[in-house]
């Protein structure tokens, strides 16, 4: 005689509200699904609202519609974020940010109170280290509390490191050290100026080094962290980590490396294929400075552009309305439209995987986001890097010092359209470039090996489950057997059910 079936995990995903966290967690949900997991994902109401005026279809209402329709069981909730729909959460950041800590983890608690009687039952919170609240929510809830860390570990491991920073007076002091940064555990020496633009910063009482304090005390009450990158990549690092606590690197975790089915960007996408199409095999530098980041110079702007013209070369270029901190509609150089006729493609957003692995592409200019830095390499298309703010400086040393994949745009204090001319030409000429993209190459095999069924990601991805699971029946006494509903990841048809929370508030 046989007794009922052991549950399934059941893990709540929340990430951070802007597009380079929640791609991969929206990845990382496919793939824990596919594995056996329950997973309810979270977003704000805010984040929602433009999923959904950016697609069409049955994803406006739920974007995992698809992914439950190929037999996973993802359901999908949002809460209020603390702010009304049409709160400007960009120019109003500050306030957003408290926000987060204060009324979103509220919605937070409510949202697990009400999932109490779910099936099956919830039994882990997959949360965004940025946030401050995850170690208290799990704890009040009696959850395995899973860290997810968006960032390479170098970044990680610099902020789990701020004690010794102030200590060593790198960081928190009138007078800052210049000297090289040869303390923290498993990173090799590095300059004050590779660190994030927040440990750069004078004034380090804003609300956002609030969070960073509190986050980075808050990751260390995880029961696990999970990080957006390749052993063989940063393995020293990691192996510091991990002998603090359970440190996993189960990296690429990125939308678009797989075909899952799952519409998550915050824009509209334009199609730039047939454009691509009509140009030779790499011959197009694509330019794109990701979905956050600002700069407050319309200079800035006019010397890439004039650069780019300058150089010749065929470009797209991805231009965020919002780009710029200005009123002005066209902050682009007179002339500029006119001068890139035939070469130049300007789009506001895109694809940018779907890009950047397009034969016609051969270069990025980027500022040296995580994901576009996982993205070039998978895709094997050598950097220039012209990094604005936060991790970026330090995803730049590794790029550019470390592996040696890209360059950096500019030596200069500013900007200059000649030294963005010569970079460009540099990066676009077949032979300056060749050792850029023979080492691209080499790095990018590491990151294809990491995901086959013998490569280190996947292998820390299933003793990353497996440790949930250790600790899941740790803390509530419950045995799981988790069937894997993949074979070469093909999903496989189960039952599932479809779940929509909303708190706070209608979704229209």
């Amino acid at each position: 005689m046989t007794g009922n079936p052991a549950p399934r995990p059941h893990a709540i995903m929340i990430p951070y509200p802007y597009q380079g966290h929640i791609n991969p967690f929206v990845s990382l949900a496919v793939k824990l699904a596919s594995h056996g997991f329950t997973i309810t994902f979270l977003n704000t109401q805010s984040v929602h609202r433009r999923i959904s005026r950016a697609q069409t279809g049955a994803c406006r209402a739920d974007i995992f519609s698809g992914a439950r329709d190929s037999g996973l069981d993802i359901r999908y909730a949002t809460v209020c974020d603390g702010f009304p729909i049409a709160f400007d959460r960009s120019v109003n950041h500050d306030q957003f940010v408290e926000g987060l800590i204060h009324v979103f983890s509220a919605h937070v608690d409510e949202l697990i109170s009400n999932l109490a009687d779910s099936d099956p039952p919830v039994t882990c919170l997959i949360a965004d280290t940025f946030y401050v609240w995850g170690s208290d929510i799990a704890r009040k809830f009696n959850l395995v509390y899973v860290s997810f860390w968006t960032e390479p570990a170098l970044v990680l491991s610099l902020y789990y490191h701020l004690d010794l920073l102030r200590k060593n007076g790198h960081f928190g002091s009138q007078d800052k050290r210049k000297d090289m940064i040869d303390y923290i555990p498993g990173v090799g020496a590095m300059k004050p100026t590779d660190l994030m633009s927040y440990l750069q910063a004078d004034d380090i009482c804003t609300v956002v080094h609030r969070v960073i304090y509190r986050a980075f005390e808050d990751v260390k009450k995880a029961d696990i962290i999970i990080c957006n990158t390749v052993e063989e990549l940063e393995l020293s690092t990691l192996s510091a980590l991990h002998r603090k606590q359970a440190t996993y690197a189960i990296g690429p975790i990125v939308s678009g490396f797989s075909n899952q089915g799952v519409a998550a960007s915050l824009w509209s996408e334009s199609d730039c294929t047939p454009w691509l199409d009509s140009k030779p095999n790499r011959s197009v530098l694509y330019v794109s400075f990701g979905s956050h980041a600002h700069t407050t110079s319309k200079q800035e702007i006019w010397e890439i552009a004039r650069g780019l013209l300058l150089s010749g070369v065929n470009f797209v270029w991805v231009i965020r309305p919002d780009i710029v901190d200005s009123d002005e509609a066209n902050f682009l150089p007179p002339g500029f439209e006119s001068g890139m006729k035939g070469r130049g493609l300007i789009v506001q957003w895109c694809s940018q995987i779907k890009v950047i692995s397009h034969p016609a592409i051969g270069g990025f200019l980027s500022h040296c986001g995580w994901n576009s830095v996982l993205e070039s390499i998978w895709s094997r298309v050598p950097l220039i890097c012209f990094p604005l703010f936060t991790d970026q400086f330090t995803n730049r040393k590794l790029v550019v010092n470390d592996w040696k994949i890209g360059i950096n745009l500019c030596d200069r204090a500013s900007i200059m359209r000649d030294e963005v001319e010569e970079k460009i030409k540099y990066l676009m000429s077949g032979e300056s470039s060749e050792e850029l993209r023979n080492a691209i190459k080499e790095v990018s095999r590491t990151l294809e090996y990491a995901v086959t069924s013998d490569g280190s990601s996947e292998k820390n991805f299933r003793v990353f489950m497996e440790d949930i699971k250790a600790n899941i029946k740790k803390k509530a006494g419950v045995a799981f057997d988790v069937q894997d509903q993949t074979i070469g990841h093909v999903w496989a048809p189960t039952a599932v059910k479809q779940t929509i929370v909303s708190l706070s508030g209608n979704l229209n």
